[in-house]
């Protein structure tokens, strides 16, 4: 079995963007199998390059994804059976990498796995770099680097893994945990943007019913991306 931890950085947000950036790491080996710019079919947005600053510039020579030399090799490890794709908030990841023909066989999203672990929703986001600071990860990585992330994100599962062989026992019972968790919609019990920053869906659906069914409507139209809020609107909505 090999755990493959990956990020992408992308040229926007939507159902239509791609990736711009690849970093991909094996669990225990120090260099990365993949980090590297693609030149993407659709432009890099400037709320984009805002982020993870690749401009257009320094992509116009570099091969797109399909056509680069790692391509194949990477296809097929990450789609083998026997592998394990780690991603934060995996959702968005695995549909930049679908939308390039790269459907992984298994993913664990510590998005998730840090979500189901804090039962009370005390924590106020669940990013990433968030969730670095919060737990004291001892990492040296630049944010919104493709392997910058990727090295936050090998120490932020390490530290998941380590609760869930708590509850587990064994790190085979963990993982499969994991994969579990990962698998599911999360069903969120807090919304924490918009003017009901900080609020209750179940207070909101109770005297702003019409605020979340336009909310599901936006989701809607990124359904990939957006699953477990649709799941989560729908639920209160019913």
């Amino acid at each position: 079995m090999k755990i493959l931890f990956l990020d992408t950085e992308t040229t926007g947000s939507s159902d239509k963007d791609r990736l711009v950036q690849l970093a991909v790491k094996e669990r225990y080996i120090d260099e990365p199998l993949v980090n590297a710019l693609y030149k993407p079919p659709v432009p890099i947005s400037i709320e984009s390059m805002a982020i993870h600053h690749i401009t257009e510039r320094m992509v116009a020579e570099k091969p797109a994804f399909k056509d680069s030399p790692e391509y194949a090799g990477l296809k097929d490890l990450l789609e083998h059976e026997e592998t394990i794709t780690v991603a934060h908030n995996a959702a968005f990841d695995l549909a930049m990498l679908a939308r390039d023909g790269v459907v992984p066989k298994r993913a664990i999203c510590t998005y998730k796995l840090a979500y189901a672990l804090d039962p009370n929703d005390q924590l106020p986001n669940y990013r990433l770099q968030y969730l670095r600071y919060l737990l004291d990860l001892d990492v040296e990585a630049e944010a919104h680097d493709a392997l910058g992330d990727v090295l936050v994100l090998e120490a932020l599962f390490e530290r998941l893994l380590e609760k869930m062989k708590e509850r587990h026992g064994t790190e085979e019972a963990a993982l499969l945990a994991m994969l579990a968790v990962s698998a599911r919609p999360l069903l969120f019990t807090t919304l924490r943007f918009g003017k009901y920053n900080g609020k209750k869906i179940e207070e909101i659906v109770r005297t702003d019913r019409d605020y979340l069914k336009w909310l599901l409507r936006e989701k809607e139209k990124e359904p990939t991306i957006e699953a477990d809020w649709i799941y989560t609107l729908k639920h209160y909505l019913r």
